[in-house]
């Protein structure tokens, strides 16, 4: 029996989500009951299964909190689950948390930035940099143009740019079958940004971005650009163009996907993205961040152990 939930359900744990896991060959399930509503990925490990809520599980209140734990208890001993990884997005149920509950490294933002789409269009052009908007204002007469693209062969545009990004900062980017997997799905769109070359008469890329829309919000999930792409504020222009987009669907928010915490030092990775993605009148949401419900406590141990001597040999 499936449950009317009338609040906010984030795309990560939508049917849209569960099709993307069974399309990548994951085991996933989708639960819903009095006040709740999840979708629970299996992950395998060495050592035994968990159970992955990415921004779940969805709940009403505290007591849908404390359904939906029954029930993952429930999927967690047929999956012989270890633990149970959580990211509620109301940071308060953390409050409410079992005490087998353990915080862990955020895989998804804890904070996101947000922007509210709905009114008029000038009360949204009231919310965005005036001086970006001047550079998207000018960006055909400078010889730049944006397409958007929903075959998969074309993510190489994206993972192009990532893999120089991260070759520069030492982080690690999906992989290409991940991304073309990604792109396929009908809530997905890739932009690409091109700049015509005046010196070569070349068309190059200065950057691009991947999307995703729901019913309600359009999630800027990754993106990249060159070094001159840099200089022709590309970044900026794309997300102009990916809230007009957004706002000419009708949707009502734009998430910009994660920035640093409040009080993040300046050597903080995300320092100037999150920089950038403030100077849009929008507002913050704090969630309550990852959290492993261990049910399993010596085998975890053994995963953690094993996580630990995994990070030494990559670095």
């Amino acid at each position: 029996m499936m449950y009317n939930i009338a609040m906010f359900i984030p795309i990560t744990q939508s049917k849209m989500w569960q099709k993307l896991q069974d399309d990548l060959g994951e085991k996933s399930s989708l639960e819903a009951g009095n006040g709740y509503q999840y979708l629970a990925i299996q992950k395998s490990t060495p050592v035994g299964n968990y159970l992955y809520l990415p921004y779940g599980p969805v709940v009403e209140d505290v007591a849908g909190f404390r359904n939906s734990f029954k029930s993952l208890k429930n999927l967690a001993a047929k999956t012989d689950s270890i633990f149970i990884r959580i990211e509620p997005l109301n940071a308060e149920l953390a409050n409410n948390f079992p005490s087998n509950t353990i915080k862990v490294k955020d895989l998804n933002p804890k904070e996101t930035w947000l922007l509210d789409l709905r009114g008029s269009d000038e009360d949204l052009k009231a919310k965005l940099p005036s001086r970006l908007l001047r550079y998207y204002k000018n960006a055909e007469k400078n010889g730049i143009t944006i397409e958007t693209s929903h075959n998969p062969d074309d993510i190489h545009y994206l993972l192009d740019l990532q893999k120089a990004l991260a070759k520069k900062k030492g982080i690690n980017t999906f992989s290409e079958t991940y991304l073309k997997t990604e792109l396929a799905q009908p809530f997905s769109t890739l932009y690409i940004v091109k700049y015509k070359n005046p010196e070569t008469n070349q068309t190059e890329i200065a950057a691009a971005g991947l999307v995703f829309d729901d019913k309600t919000t359009r999630y800027n999930l990754q993106g990249a650009q060159t070094n001159k792409g840099r200089t022709l504020h590309a970044t900026g222009i794309l997300t102009i163009q990916l809230i007009k987009d957004a706002k000419a669907k009708n949707l009502k928010t734009f998430d910009f996907w994660g920035i640093a915490p409040e009080n993040a030092p300046d050597n903080h990775p995300w320092k100037g993205f999150t920089n950038f993605k403030k100077t849009f009148a929008g507002y913050e949401r704090d969630h309550a961040g990852t959290h492993d419900i261990i049910l399993k406590p010596l085998k975890y141990k053994l995963y953690q152990a094993l996580r630990k001597i995994n990070r030494k040999r990559k670095k």
